[in-house]
């Protein structure tokens, strides 16, 4: 009797765990190749800064439209994790603000490229501090006239840039690129669940399985920089918002529950943040399938073109 409660035990296993993923695994068709720009397309001058607040030396890139100007002016706020200067879905934005008559600063971010310190130990009102250094760099710099400055949260800079936004009078508007409304322990568990669905696991197994690696990551595998960042929570950030801002989501993005962050912001009732989805997008905001092979599709870039472009030169 043992023996057959044993097999069908295995069986249980099989069905419910082994057998889904191995049908993904077969049947799930080749990644998508996106198009973008590469750094040896670009044109930039190399600079550095300091953040005096923090004792570090910050590397990047100044990326000035042609002519006189004055220009308006984004300093870019990068996602999780380490960042190289040759990534696409970065430059693909920046050299479309360039030929649209926008400055960008790309920054390297810390513990990056050329750029001091270490993004595993810092908490992001730590990082908020590096893109108040390059704020304060494109207002002293001379090699490119500036009307306004803004910032750009590209996934989780989305998080830092209200932050910064709060606490320089210099910022006069905010793109939040696909940046959650949650919490990150919120976000985790979301993206989480979402990798599992995708190697095959069955809902609410996945979510189960979820609950385990969201919190071998915050407790072990990634223990340093959740450490810094335990308890963040962006929305009193945005309740305190005081300059136009724009949130870019794409409905089916797998990394950031999109539908649940729109309705955080939206239920705020402030009239300077406007949030918009994109059917058919994911989290870098794509082309749809079979609609094209931009990594951030052109309906995107226009809108952040014109939203910079409709705010006023002063906060």
């Amino acid at each position: 009797m043992r023996k057959y409660s044993g097999i069908l035990v295995l069986v249980v296993i099989l069905v419910l765990f082994i057998v889904p993923i191995l049908i993904i695994q077969v049947t799930q068709p080749e990644g998508r190749r996106f198009r973008g720009v590469v750094l040896e397309d670009t044109q930039h001058r190399e600079i550095s800064f300091p953040n005096t607040a923090q004792q570090i030396e910050l590397g990047g890139m100044l990326f000035a439209p042609s002519g006189e100007g004055p220009f308006p002016a984004v300093v870019v706020i990068h996602g999780s994790g380490n960042s190289l200067r040759n990534h696409r879905w970065y430059l693909t934005l920046t050299q479309f603000l360039q030929e649209n008559g926008v400055a960008v600063l790309l920054p390297d971010k810390r513990g990056s490229e050329k750029s001091q310190g270490d993004w595993r130990s810092a908490d992001f009102e730590d990082l908020a501090t590096d893109t108040l250094a390059a704020i304060q760099y494109l207002k002293e710099q001379d090699m490119v006239a500036i009307s306004k400055i803004g910032v750009v949260g590209m996934s989780q800079g989305g998080w830092i840039a209200p932050i910064v936004a709060n606490q320089s009078p210099d910022v006069a508007f905010l793109v939040n690129f696909v940046g959650s409304a949650v919490t990150p322990q919120e976000q985790l568990l979301y993206e989480e669940n979402h990798n599992l669905r995708q190697m095959g696991f069955l809902p609410g197994i996945s979510n189960l399985v979820a609950l385990m690696s969201t919190a071998y990551l915050k407790n072990i595998g990634q223990k340093e920089f959740w450490d810094a960042i335990d308890g963040f929570d962006p929305l009193p950030y945005w309740e305190q918002l005081t300059v136009d801002s724009l949130t870019l989501y794409g409905r089916e993005d797998t990394n950031v529950p999109s539908a649940d962050s729109a309705e955080k912001l939206r239920a705020l009732k402030n009239p300077r943040i406007q949030v918009r989805i994109y059917d058919g997008s994911g989290h870098a905001l794509a082309d749809p399938v079979d609609l094209g092979d931009s990594i951030i599709r052109q309906e995107v870039l226009d809108d952040i073109r014109d939203f910079i472009g409709s705010v006023s030169d002063h906060r």
